[in-house]
């Protein structure tokens, strides 16, 4: 098949047009601007053009190649995009990624191995297939992250499971029927997709039922699948694993039962391998000494985030410091009564302005950092901030007075910003 990626450098597109390549596909695909694989694209020699998405790149793909199979297009996509009407206009078949994916697994006959559940997906995606390429399982795997064993997106012909970061935004999870599904912890999110906790949560439910296996937590949430057939209620982190943070211990037993249940059992080498896991992109990913990035952006991530990061701080003596960009305006008015005791490891919070996403908002008023801070149990500690030198000057005083610095964003503009200014804290 003759394939364009609209959003190719990205990773969420990205990893799936390596898929494809991998796979066999003829892939191009273009994005507006440079993202987190491109290096990688180019490696693999895959055509795609970084710019203005007016339509003229795809034109001169489609002509040159004489048509395309597929054009296929982040949920960010607005309707209107000129590359999407062009594709519609051509009598190109369009689609989301979960819209090819199942094909491909179809295709190429393979046992899905799913990742699921509102916060570490990426992480417990990324452990099971570090697990399996050190423990010599063919594997091929579609991650939401950079990665440092390899590529984002990989098909090995050799593998018979594909492991794959499946999200609920957009009811993406829903269009597959994984082999064994991983849930790593289910709380209410998205209010622009599911408009009541219960539709959330009933959403799980029905991916639950698609899955012929599942593993996830007792009571989570609130009991409404624990008593399927196909369902097998974990209730203990495993004691065996060392790996920084009760979340990265509590995901990394999620994995060990699901490799269990594939009938992979030796434990002392999985054990070894995943805590000697190499972690991920923006996952506490270190940027310099005591400056980490990380996607953590709903209240439950942030909490495990920090209780991680005051385990490396209080190892080493130090205190700890988060500069937090919230994402989304609309969840923030979903959210901001937890944040009560969400940041009750931290010792100092710089509040920057929430990262708006175009055409996920609602026409309520932004919420600005001072506002959301009155919401903290000790709003003592935190402050307003903006990206600009004053923050990268204070944040080099934390660095330089003892501290960690987690820069925590679920958007982009934050982890950008602070990409951009490492020399300047170094």
């Amino acid at each position: 098949m003759k394939i364009y990626f609209s959003g190719i450098s990205g990773v969420g597109i990205g990893p799936l047009a390596e898929f494809a390549h991998d796979a066999g596909h003829e892939v191009f695909g273009s994005d507006m601007a440079s993202g987190q694989i491109n290096h990688e694209l180019s490696e693999k020699g895959i055509e795609y053009h970084i710019g203005e998405q007016d339509g003229e790149y795809l034109q001169q793909i489609y002509d040159e190649n004489d048509g395309l199979d597929w054009f296929i297009h982040t949920s960010a996509l607005p309707v209107d995009h000129p590359e999407l009407k062009l594709a519609e206009k051509l009598g190109i078949r369009t689609g989301k990624r979960d819209t090819l994916l199942p094909i491909l697994i179809r295709e190429h006959g393979l046992k899905l191995i799913a990742i699921a559940g509102t916060s570490g997906k990426t992480t417990t995606t990324n452990m099971m297939t570090w697990a399996m390429i050190q423990n010599n399982i063919p594997v091929s795997y579609l991650n939401g992250s950079t990665v440092p064993y390899g590529y984002a997106g990989k098909y090995d012909p050799k593998s018979k499971y594909l492991v794959y970061e499946c999200d609920e935004f957009d009811r993406n999870f829903l269009a597959y029927h994984p082999y064994l599904s991983l849930i790593t912890s289910v709380a209410y999110d998205h209010a622009e997709i599911y408009h009541t906790e219960e539709e959330y949560y009933d959403a799980f439910a029905q991916f639950v039922e698609q899955s012929f296996n599942v593993i996830g937590w007792e009571g989570d949430p609130k009991g409404h699948w624990d008593d399927a057939d196909n369902y097998t209620s974990l209730t203990e982190i495993d004691n065996r694993f060392t790996l920084d943070g009760e979340v990265n211990r509590k995901d990394a037993t999620l994995v060990l039962a699901g490799l269990h249940r594939l009938g992979v059992d030796q434990d002392e080498q999985i054990i070894h391998v995943l805590n000697n896991f190499p972690g991920t992109g923006r996952r506490f990913e270190e940027l310099i000494p005591n400056l980490y990035s990380d996607y953590a952006h709903l209240p439950e991530e942030l909490m495990a985030l920090l209780q991680k990061a005051r385990e490396v701080a209080d190892r080493q003596g130090k205190k700890v410091a988060i500069v937090y960009e919230p994402l989304q305006n609309m969840r923030q008015y979903q959210i901001r009564s937890q944040y009560n005791h969400t940041f009750d490891n931290a010792d100092r919070v710089l509040w920057v302005p929430t990262f708006c996403i175009p055409g996920r908002e609602d026409d309520r008023p932004e919420l600005k950092p001072a506002e959301l801070i009155t919401e903290m149990a000790d709003p003592e500690k935190a402050s307003p901030a903006d990206l600009n030198d004053k923050l990268i000057t204070d944040v080099k005083q934390l660095i330089a007075d003892n501290y960690i610095v987690i820069v925590a964003a679920g958007g982009k503009t934050a982890d950008k910003f602070f990409r951009e200014h490492v020399a300047q804290l170094s």
